[in-house]
């Protein structure tokens, strides 16, 4: 066996020294542009999201009789709401605000949708199931941490 490729000589050792430096360069730069374009997405998010409550506000007091309609008013509002933590969850990844943005998901479709009982009692049972996720099965300490962190 060459000498070249023994793991234990110096000259190897610098040279996986080296390699891993450059990965963790390379990873880093990657996470870097990832949080930027995530920003980025949020703001734009951000501004539609600002955009379409705007609309709902202009709507709500030049159009006769949209209050009138209940169902259609808790559509509009509670899709922005939803929005709203979309974007804080891409702010803050950390698994409470993905809980809470899947839990106000499931919760607007429930409280929007007119399925049958069946359908209700599995949105109540997901529900259940992200709150016993909570509880359970993610540690206090993990609730607030970011999932992807940059060094």
């Amino acid at each position: 066996m060459s000498k070249l490729y023994r793991p234990d000589t110096p000259e190897m050792k610098e040279r996986i020294e080296k390699l891993e430096r450059r990965h963790r360069r390379t990873e880093h730069l990657f996470l870097w542009a990832l949080h930027i374009i995530e920003r980025f997405i949020a703001a734009i998010t951000m501004l539609a999201l600002t955009v379409a409550l705007l609309i709902e506000i202009y709507v709500m007091f030049t159009e006769p009789g949209y209050c009138a309609d209940v169902s259609h008013l808790l559509h509009h509002l509670l899709t922005i709401v939803v929005g709203l933590e979309f974007v804080r969850m891409l702010i803050d990844t950390t698994p409470a605000n993905i809980l809470e943005v899947l839990t106000v998901a499931i919760t607007r479709h429930v409280v929007l949708s007119h399925d049958s009982a069946w359908s209700i009692l599995a949105y109540v049972i997901c529900i259940g199931g992200l709150f016993a996720i909570r509880r359970f099965l993610i540690r206090r300490s993990e609730l607030t941490e970011e999932m992807v962190e940059m060094e």
